[in-house]
Order: structure tokens, then C-alpha cells, then sequence
């Protein structure tokens, strides 16, 4: 299990506004994490602090003592929160609907609003946030033959999304319409099929790193940026993202 704190900084000049008091969780690949978004009485600056645990088929015993140590060490409560994230898929099906449950359950007895954040769109973050990569293709393994994946462009912390998150077989991925001639890197397990995906996409792939995975720290980040701008959901209407029901998206 590893904790840290991240600051969250502002260039200079530049209007700040305090972020929500926020937490999130995640379960959607072998890793459960959990983060906190607050600002700590008599700091200046909102704090984000992360707890991870790699421990595959037991998210269920460890997400809730993680939670509680975490509202523990800053002296919170979940009535205390603004608001409650979780990465709602894609992703392995028991972790998402374990997350599900356990978030929707503190915002129904808190009465705080939920927020589910793609799992795919966290890794983008994480990447451009850890990275500096611009133009980013998440892909989480999705057993089967399969993967799960998206596309996004990442410029200056916002995420605009190059095409719709599918499900697919390694061999059909192909880069957005338009956009071949960026320097695009792929991140996830997903890529861990490389030898599977076709000979131009490889040629036009910069690099790839296949170890980022989601983590709640990157979805707490834009949650509150859902939060902030009013996106925040009855417990009931926040519902996991599983793919497999969807059709696969095509160039």
C-alpha cells in the first residue's frame, strides 16, 4: 500500500478556484485506490492524497479501510465531502459494480452527489499529467481477445476526446479520422497485445506504456472538475460503463 500528498498549483496570474472536498475510489483493474481532494486547515493550497493497494479479488476488504483511514488522517467525515467519484468502466466487471456499490452507498447515506469518471479518460490524465503526452490512446486489457480503449487530446490539464471509448480486437484499432499525423502514445495493459494490432498502426505509434493503469488520484482531479461545473448526480442515475454492449468503433 503507498499514500502521498500532491499540491495542486496555479501559474501565476492565473484566477484560482478552491477545488470541492472530494473523494474518490476505483476497483476497475488488479489495483484498488483511493484519493481525498481537500484543503487541510491552515494550507493554502488543495491537497490530494492517494492510498493503492495491488491486491487482485480483494478490493471488497480493502476499499472501505482505506476510505476510512483516509477521512481519518484529515480529520473528515463523509458528511464533510461535496461530493463522491468512482471510475464507473470500463473495466474488470465484479471491480466496477464493487465500486458502484460502495460509492453510491456513501452518497445515498450522505446525501452527497456522485460522480463517475471513465477509467480511460483517468489514464489519459495521468499520462499527459505525469508525461506531458498531448495526444494519448488509453487501452486496458479486456480479456477475450479484446481491449478497451479511447482517444484523447490533452492540452494544458482539459481532455477532449478523438473518438468514442470501445470495446474491439487488437487487430481492428486504427488511429482517430484526421489525426495520423500527431505523435500519439499509447498507455494500459491493452498495449501488452502490441504483436496483435496491425503493422501501420505499430509504424505510426510513437511509444507505448503498457504499466499506467487507473488510479482514483487522477479521477479525483476530474471529478472536481465535474463537480465545479455542475455535473455532480443522484446516487441512482450514476450507473457503471461496461462496453461489451456497445458496438465497436470503426475509422
Amino acid at each position: 500500500m503507498t499514500s502521498h500528498a500532491a499540491s495542486l498549483t496555479h501559474s501565476k496570474g492565473e484566477i484560482t478556484t478552491s477545488m470541492p472536498t472530494l473523494l474518490a475510489l476505483d476497483a476497475s483493474s488488479n489495483a484498488c485506490s483511493v484519493a481525498l481532494m481537500h484543503r487541510p486547515a491552515g494550507a493554502e493550497a488543495d491537497e490530494v492524497s492517494a492510498r493503492l493497494s495491488l491486491t487482485p479479488r480483494e478490493h471488497t476488504h480493502r476499499l472501505m479501510p482505506m476510505i476510512d483511514d483516509l477521512l481519518a488522517e484529515a480529520s473528515l467525515t463523509v458528511e464533510d465531502l461535496d461530493a463522491i467519484a468512482y471510475g464507473h468502466g470500463p473495466g474488470s466487471f465484479t471491480g466496477l459494480r464493487i465500486a458502484a456499490g460502495i460509492a453510491q452507498g456513501l452518497a445515498y447515506g450522505a446525501e452527497k452527489p456522485l460522480i463517475g469518471v471513465s477509467t480511460l479518460a483517468a489514464m489519459a490524465y495521468a499520462a499527459h499529467r505525469q508525461y506531458h503526452l498531448r495526444y494519448v490512446i488509453p487501452a486496458l486489457d479486456a480479456r477475450m481477445g479484446e481491449i478497451y480503449v479511447g482517444a484523447y487530446y490533452c492540452h494544458q490539464g482539459q481532455l477532449t476526446p478523438l473518438m468514442d471509448e470501445a470495446v474491439m480486437s487488437p487487430e481492428a484499432l486504427s488511429l482517430p479520422a484526421g489525426q495520423e499525423d500527431v505523435d500519439w502514445v499509447g498507455v494500459g495493459s491493452g498495449w501488452k497485445l502490441w504483436s496483435s494490432m496491425p503493422a501501420q498502426l505499430q509504424a505510426e505509434i510513437g511509444q507505448h506504456i503498457e504499466d499506467l493503469a487507473p488510479v482514483a488520484e487522477d479521477m479525483a482531479y476530474l471529478a472536481s472538475r465535474e463537480y465545479l461545473a455542475g455535473q455532480g448526480q443522484s446516487p441512482h442515475l450514476v450507473q457503471p460503463v461496461y462496453l461489451r454492449d456497445k458496438v465497436a468503433w470503426r475509422r
